[in-house]
């Protein structure tokens, strides 16, 4: 009896078990992300204004903000998905999708889709995170399809 009920505990605790919420990582302390566009790898900057963690799903996050190209400035919004989780000692790492679809302004508003990587350091002493760094690589399609280019951006 006693091994059922701790098989049982053990399961409850699996099922129950909530990914903490990590949404203020994704705001990279009020900072915007900066990468390149293109085959030309023309400057981009995004910047994320608003992050939530979904209620129904712990490993997808609600974001939104703008994307900055040139001279185009232009509001987004999408989804982080989680997909993946490594910890070591001193360091973890978060592989995950993205999508950000962007306001349709005409040619040159479209949808971000790609894979990211977060990586961070955790410092024992303090309890808190450190080293954090973020990779966004993936694409940018117009929504006419006539546009089709690699993006990457980071958090530094």
């Amino acid at each position: 009896m006693k091994k059922l009920l701790l098989l049982l505990i053990l399961i409850s605790n699996c099922v129950f078990s909530q990914m903490p919420n990590i949404s203020s990582v994704w705001l990279n302390n009020s900072k915007g992300y900066t990468g390149t566009i293109g085959s030309n790898r023309e400057a981009i900057k995004l910047k994320i204004n608003i992050s939530e963690q979904n209620r129904k799903n712990d490993q997808e996050y609600f974001v939104s903000g703008y994307s900055l190209v040139d001279k185009n400035y232009t509001k987004f919004e999408g989804n982080l998905i989680i997909t993946k989780y490594k910890d070591t000692k001193r360091k973890g790492t978060v592989y995950g999708e993205y999508e950000l679809a962007e306001e349709n302004k005409g040619k040159h508003s479209g949808l971000f889709k790609g894979k990211f990587v977060y990586t961070f350091k955790w410092n024992k002493t303090n309890e808190k995170i450190e080293g954090q760094y973020i990779e966004l690589i993936g694409n940018w399609k117009s929504y006419d399809g006539s546009l089709d280019l690699k993006t990457r951006l980071t958090n530094q």
